[in-house]
């Protein structure tokens, strides 16, 4: 296997989210010139912990082949963008609990957008994924990771939004919007707690945000959200003093309140920030478990596009998110409900050359442990990416890249390492 990986010039692994970002911003950059575009990429990696487990790591070299498609079509009042990417992984190694040395990954990425007057307009996104990597199964690249560890089987993942924006006078406007998420594992119980057990859920968020311009540059938000999470996996996952844990003893409810301001400080230079507070309420824990509490919110981001096809992305959010954790006391009568995180993340996307491009992406997470055995424990994830593109031509790149991902967690046997280097060609048409 590694005579194949060297002969063909292969000794890397195409890994995930940072592959998506940089992938998604070259698009942005360079729209198609044609209403339907093919792709196809064959990558080689090596990984030197697939099971991101602390203990008896195994590593393994292997190749990944990755056709897609994409449809854009596109009027005077509305835009609709299609993508499909299949992707083949081999490893020479099989990763535990996988029934062979191979893992499928099927996307599908959907973005309507139609402007109904000058004051009124709505984009419609949805986002499908079967996979098994904890980065590609979040429904967004910079929010909260709720597992850290690859979860092996066909996972599956969608995530939808429709937003609303209507100006209804020179300096008011409202944006209303509905967003979904929806998770469903492959790896069902015994033994329990099992990923389906934990994790199977759906996630509803409803807002409402007042806009006021204050200035031709900035304007001010009022804003008010509610937020549901489902847990449909239907298995015992813990006891307690009352009987057994069940999958939707997790569920709650939440509600957001917050102000923030959007400003462009130049028309290549935008920022925004939201922050308030988040009431949750745990409306189906057991008796004698803690059902709810206040804690802060708060979002912000900065982009600055400096130069043609170049940019930098910043921003932090603090919120409370589900966790794959469960930690149940019989004794003290308690279980883990969920974390609360603060996450800061950073990108840049350089063209350093007119044929070569060049990228860092950058993430760290601390969660706190709300509830359970472990309340107060905290897991702190890093993430770090690198990543080069030459473009030969319009059809031909090649890339290489480097990951790494670290969990530090106070939680005994958790914490891991995990090191992934990739080199591939994309031909494009």
């Amino acid at each position: 296997m590694n005579k194949f990986v060297a002969s063909v010039g292969l000794v890397a692994l195409s890994a995930s989210s940072i592959q998506a970002v940089f992938a998604q911003s070259t698009a942005m950059s360079t729209p198609p010139p044609k209403a339907w575009n093919v792709s196809a990429s064959l990558r080689g990696f090596y990984d030197d912990n697939i099971n991101s487990v602390s203990t008896n790591k195994q590593d393994s070299f292997g190749y990944e082949i990755s056709p897609g498609a994409s449809l854009n079509l596109m009027s005077d009042q509305t835009s609709l963008v299609l993508g499909f990417l299949y992707t083949f992984k081999y490893y020479d190694t099989k990763p535990a609990g996988n029934d062979q040395k191979y893992d499928q990954i099927f996307s599908f990425n959907a973005d309507l957008n139609h402007r109904f007057s000058e004051r009124y307009q709505m984009a419609i996104r949805d986002s499908f994924v079967i996979g098994q990597e904890p980065d590609i199964l979040r429904p967004i690249a910079t929010g909260p990771f709720t597992s850290f560890q690859r979860i092996p089987g066909s996972n599956i993942r969608n995530y939808g939004t429709i937003v609303f924006d209507g100006q209804f006078t020179p300096i008011f406007g409202i944006e209303a919007g509905y967003d979904n998420a929806y998770y469903n594992y492959k790896a069902e119980g015994p033994p329990i707690p099992s990923p389906s057990g934990t994790s199977d859920r759906l996630e509803h968020h409803i807002h409402l945000d007042g806009r006021w311009l204050l200035s031709p540059a900035t304007t001010g938000i009022l804003g008010y959200q509610f937020g549901l999470v489902n847990y449909t996996g239907d298995e015992v996952i813990g006891l307690l003093p009352s009987g057994p844990l069940m999958s939707d003893n997790r569920n709650s409810m939440s509600h957001y309140a917050y102000v923030g301001v959007d400003h462009k400080f130049n028309p290549d230079f935008t920022g925004s920030i939201r922050g308030g507070a988040q009431y949750i309420d745990f409306y189906n824990a057991p008796p004698g478990t803690t059902k709810s509490d206040v804690t802060p919110y708060a979002v912000g981001s900065l982009r600055y596009t400096y130069a043609p096809e170049s940019y930098v992305e910043a921003g932090f959010s603090y919120t409370r998110n589900t966790t794959d954790q469960v930690d149940s006391s019989f004794a003290g009568n308690t279980f883990a409900q969920d974390q609360t995180s603060g996450v800061l993340y950073g990108t840049i996307r350089h063209r350093i050359f007119p044929r070569l491009f060049g990228g860092l992406i950058g993430q760290y997470q601390h969660s706190t442990s709300n509830g359970g055995v472990n309340n107060g424990e905290v897991d702190m994830f890093y993430m770090f990416g690198a990543t080069l593109e030459y473009r030969f031509n319009a059809y031909l790149s090649a890339d290489a890249g480097y990951n790494f991902d670290r969990l530090d967690s106070d939680i005994g046997g958790r914490s891991f390492s995990r090191n992934r280097v990739y080199i591939g060609l994309t031909a494009r048409y």
